[in-house]
């Protein structure tokens, strides 16, 4: 699915512009129907996005809302650094020790990182996309936190919890 919850998406825009100045540079990790991109380009002009699957790319027209768009796979995917990596709905995607790799990598890349994951969420190939599948499907903040050290939470309910890096 190229969308995701709503929760906490003005909350999380709010917290990075007021942390952040319009010039930091942003990278969109997974950015699907470009849901970032719509919460923050009207402050922030330098983001870029990785998607893995090109019919996002092409059917969202993401071209032409990111200054840069890579279809690439964030698991090999290498990069300088950005001042703030966002992971919108993305590690239930990679198995845990691809999520640990990729976090990790982007930790000492960014002076930012958030982190947006779904809780208990079952989901398969969804409209011919193999990237879909949740290889963590089992995530809650417990265990969230457990997993993933680099992390500290910044806001939850029942269903959805963002994080960033400690």
């Amino acid at each position: 699915m190229a969308t995701s919850y709503g929760y906490f998406k003005e909350e999380v825009s709010k917290y990075l512009k007021d942390k952040f100045n319009p010039n930091s540079t942003i990278l969109d990790v997974g950015a699907g129907e470009g849901t970032y991109h719509r919460y923050l380009s009207d402050y922030f002009k330098n983001i870029d996005a990785v998607e893995v699957f090109k019919p996002n790319i092409i059917n969202f027209g993401l071209e032409n809302k990111y200054k840069r768009v890579y279809n690439a796979n964030i698991i090999d995917f290498k990069y300088d650094r950005y001042n703030i990596i966002i992971f919108g709905d993305i590690i239930e995607h990679l198995e845990v020790n691809e999520a640990k790799k990729v976090l990790e990598y982007a930790s000492d890349r960014c002076d930012e990182m958030i982190v947006a994951v779904p809780y208990m969420n079952k989901q398969g190939i969804e409209e011919d996309n193999i990237y879909e599948i949740h290889r963590q499907d089992d995530l809650t903040p417990k265990n969230v936190l457990e997993r993933y050290p680099m992390l500290k939470l910044l806001y939850k309910n029942d269903k959805y919890g963002y994080y960033i890096k400690k």
